[in-house]
This record gives C-alpha cells, sequence and structure tokens, in this order.
C-alpha cells in the first residue's frame, strides 16, 4: 500500500510504498475513502520542515528545552546523535478521515467488516491507503452522512471542543476570531446551538462565507464598522465569549479579544496562537481565559486512545469520540453545510504535488481532501431494481380479482377475507382440475370459473391475481402476470432458485409494474408491528433469534417433493421477512448448518440453523426445526437491543422489558396477519399507490432463502451481492 510520509530533517514529503498495519486486538482496520489535509497543522508541519535548523529551533521552543536537558544528562555528541536520528525518521502526517472497515480485531466487535466509519488521531488516521485505529478513535457513520463529509469529523471534533468549553447559553453572543477551516465549522455549531456569531478574518474572502454559513457579521481587525457591528449584536455590552481559532506569531487576537470582550466574558483559545496577554486590559475585565485541548476528554491519554477504556459518560459527558459522533450527527440533520468548505478534491496519487504547492505557497483553501479511487470495497451492495416508466392505475369502482389456485390455504386463509372485502369482485377463478374451480365459486360466489391460467391473465376485466399454486409454478406465473399488466399478490415462495428470482425481476424491469406482493403475512400480524415498534428509529444494530417449530410432515406430502423446492425454501421467507422488517436493513450474508442424524429422511435435512448479517449491523438467526415434541408452540422471537428486550410468544401474547420495567400484551386470538396483509394489497392496488413491500425487500428476501440452500450445499458463508452477481446478473 502508499502512505504519505515527511522527513523533518530535509523536510521531503514523499508517497511511500509500505507494508499494510498489522490488525491488533481493541481496533479496527480502514480501508480510506477520504482524508482531509489541515492546512494548519500539517501546513505549519510543511513549513518548518523547509526550514533551517536554527529556524526549526525556533519555532520549536519546547523541543529545544528537551535538547538542552538531553545535553545535560547524556552529554553533547549522543544528544546530537539522538536528535539527528529522530530528524531523520520518517513521520506520517494526517489525522482525520473517512473509510470503510475491513477487519476487526478482538475487542471491537462493535464494529463490522464493512462499516462506514469516521477516524481520528494523528499517527492513525494517516493519509495512507489502510490505517490500524483503536476503536476509540472510531466512530460510525448514518445513511445519509457522505464518506466526503465525515472525513471533517476529526477537525469538526476540535471545534465541538472549543465550544464546550465556552458553556454559552442559548440567546449568547460569541466573537470567532480566525475564520479557517475550524473557524468555519465553529460558526455553523454556535449558530446550531442558538449563539448569536461574530467572525473576524484578516481575508474578506473568508468573512463572506462565515456570514453564509449563518454569522451575523463577519468583518476584518481592521474595519472600522466591526466596533459598531459588535455594541449593535450586544446592545453595547461585548461578547460574551470571544474564541482564538487563527494561528500565527502575531499577538493581535489576544489584543483584539480584550477590546470586543463584555466584562467578565471567556476567552477560549483553540488555534495554535501567540498569547501575550496585555495583563491590565484582562485583569480591569476579569477575563476567563480558557483553553480547548484537541477532539476533548480522552486525548493524549492512552487508556483512552489506545487501550479502549471509554470515560463512564455520567462523569465526563463528552469524550473525542462522543464530540466526533455529535458533529456528525449535525451534519446528518443539515445544520452544517460543509460543501463550501471543500475547497478542492485530489487524487491520492498527486499527494507529492499537492503537499509541494502548499509549500510554495500555491493551491490553498479551506477544506483539502485526498480521495483514493483504488479502495476495494469489502462488501458489495445488492443491486437495486430500476424502473424507469412505473404502471400505476387507480380504480374508481371494486378491484376485480381473478384467482390462479383454490386449494386448501388459499380456500382457508386467502379466499375467505377477500369474499367479505367490501372493495373486491371475485371475478374468476382458474384451477388445473375442474371440481376444484367448481368448488370454489360454490364457496365464495366467483362469477366464472377456468382451467386456463393463461387465460385468465388475457382479460381484460380483471385488475389484479392472486397466484396461490404450487411453489415451482410461482415465479414463471407472476412474471407473466406482470407483463400482462395485473397487480399481482403471490403465495410465498416467490421462487424456488435464482433463475426464477431473476425472471420476476427483470419481467418487473421490462413491464415498469411493481404492483408485487409475495404472501409474507408475519409483518402485518398486530404483534409483530408491535415489536418493529419498540425499535423503529432507533438506528441502533439488533441480535434477532427465530425459532419455529415446523413439526413433521406426513409421509406423501407434496411438500417433501424436492421438484416444489425443498421445505424450508417453501416457509423461510415468512421468518427472514420479518427480520428486514424489524431491522429495516438489507441482508449483507448468510451462513447455515443441517441436522445429519443416522438414518436420514428428507425431513431431517429440513433441521437448519441460518445467520444472517445486516448492512446495519443487525444479526438474524433462525433455527427452523421438524424433529421436536407436538406440542411445542410453533413460534417464537426474541429481539435484543438498546437496552430492550422483546419476546414474541407465538402470536398469542408479546412480553417488552425495558430497563427495570416489564409489560406483557396478550392477543386476542392467534393473528398472523393474514387478513392484514389481504387488505392491505387491495387497498395499494385500488388507490394506484406503491405496494407494502418494496420489490428490492421481496428478493432480498427470497435470495437470502435461496443463499441458505447454497450454504447448506458449500459449508461456507454466502455474501449476498456477489452470489446474485455472479449467478443471475452476469
Amino acid at each position: 500500500m502508499k502512505q504519505v510520509s515527511q522527513n523533518y530533517k530535509s523536510g521531503a514529503i514523499r508517497l511511500e510504498k509500505v507494508n499494510a498495519p498489522a490488525l491488533k486486538p481493541g481496533g479496527v482496520l480502514v480501508q480510506s475513502v477520504y482524508t482531509v489535509i489541515s492546512a494548519g497543522t500539517e501546513g505549519m508541519k510543511v513549513k518548518e520542515g523547509k526550514m533551517s535548523y536554527l529556524d526549526k529551533a525556533k519555532a520549536r521552543p519546547d523541543q529545544v528545552k528537551k535538547v538542552i536537558q538531553s545535553v545535560q544528562q547524556n552529554g553533547l555528541v549522543a544528544t546530537y546523535e539522538k536528535v539527528m536520528n529522530k530528524l531523520d525518521s520518517l513521520t506520517p502526517l494526517g489525522y482525520s478521515l473517512s473509510g470503510i472497515v475491513i477487519a476487526v480485531g478482538s475487542g471491537a466487535e462493535e464494529f463490522v467488516v464493512g462499516q462506514r466509519v469516521a477516524c481520528a488521531g494523528a499517527g492513525y488516521a494517516n493519509h495512507a491507503q489502510v490505517n490500524f485505529v483503536p476503536k476509540n478513535l472510531v466512530v460510525p457513520l448514518q445513511d445519509h452522512v457522505s464518506m466526503e463529509h465525515a472525513a471533517f469529523a476529526t477537525i469538526g471534533a476540535i471545534a465541538m471542543q472549543g465550544f464546550r468549553q465556552a458553556e454559552l447559553q442559548l440567546g449568547e453572543t460569541a466573537c470567532v476570531i480566525g475564520l479557517g477551516l475550524i473557524g468555519q465549522l465553529l460558526v455553523q455549531i454556535l449558530r446550531a446551538a442558538g449563539v448569536n456569531v461574530i467572525g473576524v478574518d484578516l481575508s474578506e474572502e473568508r468573512c463572506q462565507l462565515a456570514v453564509k454559513m449563518g454569522a451575523a457579521a463577519a468583518s476584518t481587525p481592521d474595519d472600522p464598522k466591526l466596533a459598531s457591528q459588535i455594541e449593535r449584536l450586544t446592545f453595547g455590552k461585548g461578547a460574551d465569549c470571544i474564541f482564538l481559532a487563527a494561528g500565527g506569531n502575531s499577538n493581535g487576537p489576544v489584543e483584539l479579544a480584550v477590546e470586543i470582550a463584555r466584562d467578565r466574558a471567556k476567552v477560549v483559545d483553540i488555534g495554535k496562537t501567540k498569547l501575550d496577554l496585555p495583563w491590565k486590559d484582562y485583569y480591569e475585565k476579569e477575563l476567563d481565559v480558557r483553553f480547548s485541548r484537541s477532539y476533548g476528554p480522552g486525548r493524549y491519554d492512552p487508556n483512552y486512545e489506545e487501550r479502549g477504556i471509554d470515560y463512564p459518560i455520567g462523569y465526563v459527558r463528552w469524550t473525542e469520540g462522543r464530540n466526533m459522533a455529535s458533529f456528525l450527527d449535525l451534519v446528518a440533520k443539515g445544520q452544517i453545510n460543509l460543501e463550501p468548505i471543500i475547497s478542492a478534491v485530489h487524487p491520492f496519487s498527486e499527494a507529492e504535488r499537492v503537499y509541494q504547492d502548499m509549500a510554495e505557497g500555491r493551491g490553498g483553501g479551506l477544506g483539502i481532501l485526498f480521495q483514493y479511487p483504488e479502495q476495494v470495497e469489502p462488501v458489495q451492495h445488492l443491486p437495486t431494481v430500476q424502473v424507469t416508466q412505473k404502471l400505476t392505475e387507480v380504480i374508481e369502482d371494486k378491484v376485480k380479482l381473478g384467482v390462479i389456485g383454490a386449494g386448501n390455504y388459499a380456500s382457508s386463509m386467502l379466499l375467505p377475507h377477500l369474499v367479505k372485502h367490501n372493495h373486491v369482485r371475485l371475478l374468476e377463478v382458474a384451477t388445473s382440475k375442474s371440481l376444484s374451480a367448481a368448488n370454489a365459486v360454490r364457496k365464495f360466489a366467483f362469477e366464472r370459473s377456468s382451467t386456463d391460467y393463461q387465460a385468465l391473465l388475457k382479460s381484460s376485466d380483471i385488475d389484479a391475481v392472486i397466484i396461490a399454486t404450487r411453489h415451482a409454478s410461482h415465479a414463471k406465473m407472476t412474471a407473466e402476470a406482470l407483463q400482462a399488466g395485473k397487480a399481482v399478490f403471490v403465495e410465498k415462495p416467490l421462487a424456488i432458485d435464482l433463475a426464477g428470482a431473476e425472471l420476476v425481476r427483470q419481467a418487473v424491469i421490462d413491464s415498469g409494474n411493481e404492483r408485487l406482493l409475495v404472501g409474507f403475512n408475519r409483518r402485518y400480524s398486530p404483534l409483530v408491528k408491535q415489536v418493529a415498534k419498540v425499535f423503529d428509529g432507533d438506528g441502533i444494530p439488533l441480535m434477532m433469534n427465530y425459532r419455529v417449530h415446523a413439526g413433521q410432515m406426513e409421509a406423501g406430502s407434496w411438500y417433501l417433493d424436492t421438484s416444489e423446492g425443498s421445505r424450508f425454501v417453501g416457509e423461510a421467507g415468512h421468518f427472514l421477512d420479518v427480520f428486514s422488517f424489524i431491522t429495516r436493513s438489507r441482508p449483507v450474508s448468510v451462513v447455515a448448518r443441517a441436522l445429519h442424524p443416522m438414518p436420514v429422511t428428507q425431513d431431517d435435512l429440513e433441521n437448519i440453523s441460518v445467520t444472517i448479517t445486516y448492512e446495519n449491523g443487525s444479526v438474524g438467526n433462525l433455527m427452523y426445526l421438524t424433529q421436536g415434541g407436538k406440542k411445542v408452540p410453533k413460534e417464537f422471537l426474541e429481539v435484543f437491543g438498546g437496552g430492550c428486550t422483546v419476546q414474541l410468544h407465538n402470536f398469542e401474547s408479546l412480553t417488552v422489558f425495558q430497563g427495570n420495567m416489564q409489560r406483557k400484551v396478550k392477543a386476542r386470538g392467534i393473528n398472523k396477519g393474514q387478513k392484514e396483509e389481504i387488505h392491505a394489497f387491495v387497498s395499494a392496488v385500488k388507490s394506484g399507490l406503491e405496494m407494502p413491500i418494496s420489490i428490492d425487500s421481496l428478493l432480498d428476501t427470497t435470495l437470502a432463502t435461496l443463499a441458505t440452500v447454497e450454504s447448506l450445499r458449500t459449508g461456507q458463508a454466502v455474501q449476498l451481492a456477489d452470489y446474485w452477481i455472479r449467478e443471475t446478473v452476469e
């Protein structure tokens, strides 16, 4: 891999080819996507690197003091060799990045491979293709925060810590002296907190940007209007707080601060600036001078940064990690706008040229980024179905239904709800056997019947189709119905193989007809809806355990006919759809194992354990069982997350554990959502609105079910995107 390094002795900055860092406990390996060049901190290092030894000594009097102490203890020759060796070493640059986790060390299991993160820390968040970063310096990203913007999290945390040190209150007025990168971010943080802001900078352009970012006014130090602006905004009292966000050797910011401060105001130093306090002026106003140390509490503490020991929130509310997360939350909510601050984005391969320009005073700006186009995304995302022209229709009268298949399930679980529906007209039923069709007409008052489902699909007077045939026919019939322009409800499964799933996907794209619903009825159950509601909006990863005791099949059941797909393929969509419904996230990978007793029957092979990981870090464990006691309740769901546990007991009751509280909800009867599902389908068809479950989610659940079979076959974990692309799209 490649990494930027600086030789402080010569000042040379190079893009070095180095080994990738090792994965260690307590942290993660992160593939860089963007890193931020700090014009202040790194610009200073670049300039110092070009200085003579004497000028370097003048620039770093703290280091000179250490050298003198070393001479006294170790002698001149030994100290000289030590100093030259240190100067002639390669040191990393960079301390703020966004990237993707590619490996997780022990003790950092709160992160997952493929997760988008922001990272901090000199020596950790380097300008490098891959970095090892301790977990307390890593913050997960919300879905709608871009990687470009997330790269500024560390610098945002510096501004955030300065704001916290000021302890400002709503309605107060602050002055930010120095409108560089940190100053511009601080302006927006202050505005988000309800603080009035005045900006001061030597650059007119930066002053104008600060006003655009929310400052009430911004001027250069010698602008005669500055005093009147401060007087107007503070009613003649002076600013409540002055932030020193400027750098350099001028004492001007310190002297200006006391002029514009009110009596007993606060002065917070964020930047590395000269602090020769005019004693008399500061004394007479009794100004409270405070320092803001980097990103916040935890900085420079090896227990926090390197060993991963966090401070209890009750004692330290805002650590450097929590400051980063708070800044990113403001970005996610649109209260901080980073687009006007980004001056340039350079390919990482041009790093040497960028630093050369910086050393020679060219290519300046506020937010400068390195982009890493060569990064390899470790987790591919499932493709999204794109429909250019959607087929929609509003039905003024009743929805005219055609039903294909009228077996036991359709006759007991679907048609009874349809025959009673006020907005449904049961127009035609098609079955392969004549007597089955006649029976359906007799029971449910269909207006006509046939044994030709294709003729039913061609009927112009039919709006929507219910497909309730055996499993192997579902994909083909669904594709044909979509192509015929019908709204389609198909019982699970949607398909018994990838070819069938691809057939349906292509039919949706070709026809523009997205009006499809699969019979995953569990999510419509009132109790399952309550489970989802407990965790809705939290955005936290969940641990879900779903135990299904399906029981043994009778010998000769068509469910055991492998040409119809396995029993698991036929039923698993119910339970995997519940996982997707609760997490609101797409599946990433599947790993499965099956029971293999001796001697083994086909029914034995349906004792399956499946683990599914999701994009938001959630994990779903499904135990699908056939060999237990006959009186064991069929389904039990348990969900853990965010200090809460919910248990669903076979759709009969629900128990919620939150903190020390426990409450139980009892159902009036076992309701698995079939009626609610059918009503949702009819409502969507009649109104012309989108179906209750997206096409992507229907295909995701189907793919996860089929990937389980693939994992059982190979004994390996299956990455869903790779499996889908490899087997179908290509």
